[in-house]
């Protein structure tokens, strides 16, 4: 992976020109925010904007630069962070009115963290490029947390040499980039790694009632299981954070997580794959919306699935 440590980062940081040394946020939400924050803390110059007004006011708060619109951002940075919910937000981000197409400086260097669709990622990045500009999708896993202590993983799609430009600033918001080859292979990826821990919620939340109703405790089970092979990141970080204490406040709601598995089953679809497992899990999240409502968070699928309340 190419990069630099964070102190050498500091010290580069310092001999920097402005153009390098700044960068800009659209979506200014718990992930822009936790972002904005990793960027600052490494000395970067952050200006951001959100059609929010209290995520605005939260980054002044925190030493962002807000400004009002896309065109002021597009006039303070040629690299630009996307921090959107859909893929439609993306499109109209970039290329909508008064969209990053229309104000982008010459060469600007998209970073799309959002969880995207693939092929809207595809059909942008070749337009952008047509323009003179570029786009890399960058997808994360953390959750707000990673973001605000800069520990994020990206899984990366896009051209070489547009990773090269935004190491930098990937340095800054992650603890490991991996990259997925072409465009919007970044995007397939999370939404392929956003389907597995969707389907291990269910089949740990099974575990844990299965194991309950045996006599054991769920503390000790889980403990157990991250002894041994059945453990996953669910069973070793989601349970014991947000699900046995129900806290379920991880940051990640139950509407994001349906759009990306709805999005990993439609993947499946075009590829005219016969995925039984993948389709009962995405079966069961689609089922979900009867009385877990979207603004819930996303582990809150445990009670779908053998924990009840």
């Amino acid at each position: 992976m190419i990069g630099y440590n964070k102190t050498e980062r500091r010290y580069k940081n310092k001999g920097m020109g402005m153009s390098k040394n700044t960068i800009g946020i659209v979506g200014l939400g718990r992930m822009g925010n936790g972002m904005a924050q990793s960027l600052l803390r490494e000395g970067f110059n952050v200006f951001g904007t959100d059609i929010g007004e209290t995520q605005r006011q939260a980054a002044k708060e925190i030493g962002v630069n807000v400004v009002a619109d896309i065109k002021a951002l597009c006039t303070e940075s040629s690299v630009i962070i996307l921090s959107l919910p859909m893929a439609k937000h993306v499109q109209a981000v970039i290329k909508g009115d008064g969209g990053i197409i229309d104000h982008a400086q010459p060469k600007t260097l998209i970073i799309d963290t959002s969880t995207s669709e693939p092929e809207v990622t595809r059909a942008l990045s070749i337009e952008l490029d047509q323009l003179g500009h570029q786009l890399l999708d960058c997808p994360v896993s953390g959750g707000p947390a990673g973001a605000e202590a800069g520990t994020m993983v990206m899984v990366v799609g896009g051209e070489r040499s547009a990773l090269e430009r935004a190491q930098l600033y990937l340095d800054a918001l992650s603890s490991k980039v991996v990259y997925m080859g072409q465009s919007g292979n970044g995007h397939a990826a999370k939404l392929i790694n956003n389907l597995l821990c969707a389907a291990h919620l269910v089949t740990t939340a099974e575990a844990i009632a299965l194991g309950t109703k045996a006599g054991l405790n769920p503390e000790d089970l889980i403990a157990g299981l991250n002894a041994g092979s059945g453990r996953s990141a669910i069973s070793e970080v989601n349970f014991p954070r947000w699900i046995l204490n129900q806290s379920f406040n991880s940051g990640f709601t139950m509407e994001l997580m349906r759009k990306d598995v709805r999005l990993a089953k439609n993947m499946i679809g075009e590829m005219g794959l016969e995925l039984p497992l993948a389709q009962q899990v995405a079966e069961i999240w689609s089922q979900s919306e009867a009385n877990i409502p979207d603004q819930d968070d996303f582990n809150c699928i445990v009670k779908n699935a053998g924990l009840g309340e």
